[in-house]
C-alpha cells in the first residue's frame, strides 16, 4: 500500500513545475505578440505612387493629377515640391492622423488632382526638379515611417504663346459660318476660337507651321457674342490670347405651321413603337415623346459625333445642293397643331428638299462617313466628316448605300430619299454643321461665299 502511494506520489506534477511552465508559455506568448506587433507596426513596404499624366513643363494651371497607395500601415502624408539651384517650394503638402495602431491608421488610397502654378512658386524661368515624397504610418526607419520618393526633371516657362490674328470674320448672323486665321509663336497643344462659351479648335492651314484657321459658327438662336478671342494654351498651362470682333446681323424670324393628322400618326406610330418599345400612351402623346426627348437625345448624339473631326480639310468648292423644290427652310419656328390646337413648339435646323420618290441622294463634298445608321427624328441618315471641324447631315432616308469609315468623293452616291424619321412625306432633310452647331447650307452652296469667305484667306486647296 505504501509502495502505491509512493508512485502516486511522483507521478503528480508539483506547484512549482506548474507556474514554470505557465510563466514560459506567457512569455513565449509575449514575445510572439511582440514579434507580430513588430512586424506590423515596422513594416517595410513603402508607399506605392501613380503619376497619371506626365509633366515635362510648368507654367500656370498645370493640372498634375496624382495616386497614393498604402494597403498595410497606410498614407501618413504627400508631399509634392520645386526645387531649384537649392531653392525649395512647396506645392502641396496634406498629413493625416493616426486612426488606430495595428490596421488602417491612415486611408490605404489618397487621390488629388493639382492645379500647379509655377509662377507663385517665385522661381525663374529654366530647368528644375518637382519632388512628390509619400510616407505611411509604419514605425521603421526611426519612425519616421516607409518613404517614396519621385524626382521628375522640369522645365519652368511662364511666358505664354503670342497669338496674331491674320483675318477675322466681318460679318456673322445667327446660323451662319465664317472663320478666323492666326499665327503662334510656339507650340500649343490647345487653340482656336473662344466666342463666349463656345470653343471652335483651330487646324493647320497647309501653308506654313504656325498658320491655323478655325471654322466658326453661331447657334440659330444666338444673342451678340460679348467675348470673341483666339487663344492658345502651351503645354505648361500658359495661355496667350488675342482679341477680335465682327459685326453681329441679327436673323429674322421665320415661322411654320404643321398640323398633325391621325393618319400620319397611323403611319408613323408603328415605326416609333419599333425602335423605341417602352414608348406608352395615346398615338399623339408617343408622338410628342419621339418629337421632344428623342429629338434631345438625338441632339446631344450628333454633337458628340462631331467632336473629333478630321484635321485636315477634305472638302473644296461649293457643297453640292441635291436636284428638287425647298419645302422647309433652316431655323424655321414650328408650331405643330393637331386637331386645331398648338401642341408642340420645335426648331428645324435643315433645309428639306423634294423632288421624285426615292431620288437619289449625293455627298455634297469629299469626306468620310463619320455616322450611317437610324437615329430618332432624322430616320435613316448619314453625317459626312469633311474635316476641320465641318460636316453635312442627309436623314429621312429611304435606303442608306454608304457605311461608316468609307471616305466618299463629291458627288458619290450614299442613298435615296424616303419618309423615315418625323418625315410626313419623301424627301431630304439637308444639314451643315460646324463642330456641332447647325448652321444655314445656302452660303455652302454659294461659290462666291466660300471664295471670298474661306479661299482668299487659306487657298482653295490648302493640302
Amino acid at each position: 500500500m505504501a509502495r502505491k502511494n509512493r508512485r502516486r506520489n511522483t507521478s503528480r506534477p508539483s506547484k512549482g513545475s506548474f507556474f514554470r511552465k505557465f510563466f514560459i508559455t506567457l512569455f513565449v506568448g509575449v514575445v510572439i505578440a511582440v514579434a507580430v506587433s513588430g512586424f506590423i507596426l515596422f513594416e517595410t513596404e513603402k508607399p506605392t505612387l501613380l503619376l497619371e499624366k506626365q509633366v515635362h513643363s510648368l507654367g500656370t494651371n498645370v493640372d498634375f493629377p496624382l495616386k497614393a497607395e498604402d494597403k498595410k500601415s497606410g498614407i501618413r502624408s504627400v508631399e509634392v515640391a520645386l526645387e531649384q539651384d537649392g531653392k525649395t517650394s512647396r506645392l502641396f503638402n496634406r498629413s493625416f492622423d493616426r486612426k488606430a495602431w495595428f490596421k488602417d491608421a491612415g486611408p490605404q488610397k489618397v487621390e488629388e488632382t493639382l492645379v500647379i502654378d509655377a509662377q507663385k512658386a517665385q522661381l525663374a524661368d529654366g530647368q528644375a526638379s518637382l519632388i512628390i515624397r509619400v510616407r505611411d504610418f509604419s514605425l521603421n526607419s526611426m519612425m519616421r515611417g516607409n518613404e517614396t520618393v519621385q524626382t521628375i526633371p522640369v522645365m519652368i516657362d511662364t511666358k505664354p504663346p503670342k497669338v496674331s490674328i491674320t483675318h477675322s470674320q466681318k460679318y456673322i448672323t445667327p446660323g451662319g459660318s465664317g472663320i478666323v486665321t492666326y499665327q503662334l509663336s510656339e507650340s500649343s497643344h490647345r487653340h482656336g476660337v473662344q466666342i463666349d462659351d463656345l470653343f471652335f479648335q483651330g487646324f493647320p492651314t497647309g501653308k506654313s507651321e504656325n498658320q491655323f484657321v478655325a471654322y466658326i459658327a453661331l447657334p440659330w438662336n444666338s444673342e451678340e457674342p460679348v467675348l470673341t478671342k483666339v487663344i492658345a494654351v502651351d503645354e505648361a498651362g500658359n495661355e496667350g490670347k488675342s482679341l477680335f470682333s465682327f459685326t453681329f446681323k441679327p436673323a429674322k424670324e421665320k415661322t411654320d405651321k404643321l398640323t398633325v393628322s391621325d393618319g400620319f400618326l397611323k403611319n408613323k406610330t408603328p415605326e416609333f413603337e419599333q425602335q423605341y418599345p417602352a414608348i406608352e400612351g395615346q398615338m399623339i402623346e408617343k408622338y410628342l415623346y419621339v418629337n421632344n426627348e428623342i429629338r434631345k437625345q438625338n441632339a446631344e448624339r450628333i454633337k458628340n459625333i462631331c467632336t473629333n473631326p478630321n484635321s485636315g480639310r477634305l472638302w473644296t468648292g461649293r457643297f453640292l445642293r441635291m436636284p428638287g423644290a425647298k419645302k422647309a427652310g433652316f431655323a424655321d419656328q414650328r408650331t405643330y397643331y393637331y386637331k386645331g390646337k398648338p401642341v408642340d413648339y420645335q426648331t428645324h435646323l435643315g433645309i428639306d428638299l423634294a423632288s421624285t420618290a426615292r431620288a437619289d441622294v449625293r455627298a455634297a463634298n469629299r469626306g468620310t462617313v463619320v455616322f450611317a445608321d437610324y437615329m430618332g427624328i432624322y430616320g435613316n441618315m448619314v453625317i459626312i466628316d469633311h474635316g476641320q471641324g465641318l460636316y453635312s447631315l442627309y436623314s429621312h432616308l429611304s435606303r442608306i448605300d454608304t457605311e461608316k469609315g468609307t471616305i466618299v468623293d463629291i458627288d458619290e452616291h450614299i442613298g435615296n430619299t424616303g419618309t423615315t424619321g418625323m418625315a410626313g412625306g419623301d424627301h431630304l432633310h439637308f444639314s451643315i454643321l460646324v463642330h456641332g452647331i447647325f448652321v444655314t447650307p445656302v452660303e455652302w452652296w454659294d461659290q462666291h461665299w466660300i471664295d471670298v469667305t474661306i479661299d482668299a484667306f487659306v487657298g482653295p486647296d490648302p493640302s
